[in-house]
């Protein structure tokens, strides 16, 4: 399975549902699953930015025949509006709602013309709390989507600039979280989420998982992902509490308090 963490992925593309956390990363508070029990360094200043954990499915996991039906499932509530950026935005003030916000900005399609700049500055101008916002960081964001665009052509053989193949694509979706910090204002959870990269009409789909630690706060009448929040998680946060990347039917499922999302693809 590729890495699903704030790094490139075996195919040398940026995991599309991570692109709001990396603007986060810049400021070294993301917190992304590894694989393979290494740490990484994603943000500045030297911040842990990454957290260890066990092996999640393989690419074009299916579920197992020993099928377990998720103790928990939740139908996450819609934004009340899409704002200019074609964003699904004005969520509830409450818990589920902001899981919802953090589903939405974690939930991405680079697909015909629509790329990873596109992608990851709507995210940004979205999503982000006003502390986080700034030039600094939104230009930090469109040159590592210049870059992420750059190599996925290069992987689906289009020269760069001209709309991806006919059929091809990278999708993300969140398919599963864990609530670990809640107050009135403040919510942080784990997100597990499936990516879904195809080269082509005619070529096959491959499938990795992944999760993500992400936090937010109420500002002006909305959810919006912050960093002091992620930071003020990552401080309470223990090594071995990280949720396995498993996938809805595994029994792990269950076993590590992932609630499941209805009607997630």
């Amino acid at each position: 399975m590729s890495r699903t963490r704030g790094t490139w992925n075996t195919t040398g593309t940026w995991i599309a549902g991570v692109a709001l956390a990396a603007v986060l990363a810049l400021t070294g508070y993301a917190v992304f699953g590894g694989d393979d029990g290494d740490t990484d360094q994603a943000g500045k200043g030297g911040a842990s930015a990454s957290a260890s954990g066990s092996a999640g499915p393989k690419p074009g996991y299916t579920p197992p025949d020993d099928w377990s039906e998720p103790d928990r499932w939740t139908a996450l509530p819609d934004g009340e509006r899409t704002d200019e950026h074609g964003s699904e935005v004005g969520f509830p003030h409450t818990a589920e709602g902001a899981v919802a916000m953090a589903a939405a900005a974690n939930t991405t399609s680079i697909e015909g013309s629509r790329n990873s700049v596109d992608e990851q500055l709507r995210l940004y101008h979205s999503y982000v709390a006003k502390a986080d916002r700034n030039d600094e960081n939104a230009e930090e964001i469109e040159l590592a989507a210049i870059q992420t665009d750059k190599s996925l052509h290069q992987e689906m053989g289009v020269e760069v600039g001209v709309p991806l193949p006919s059929g091809a694509y990278v999708r993300s979706t969140v398919i599963g979280y864990k609530v670990v910090h809640r107050s009135e204002n403040e919510i942080a959870a784990w997100l597990l989420f499936r990516t879904a990269q195809k080269a082509g009409e005619m070529e096959k789909e491959s499938i990795d998982y992944g999760r993500i630690l992400n936090a937010v706060v109420w500002e002006d009448g909305d959810w919006k992902l912050s960093g002091a929040v992620t930071q003020r998680a990552l401080q309470g946060l223990r090594e071995g509490q990280e949720p396995k990347m498993v996938a809805p039917g595994d029994a792990d499922f269950n076993a590590s308090g992932w609630t499941a999302v209805r009607e997630a693809s």
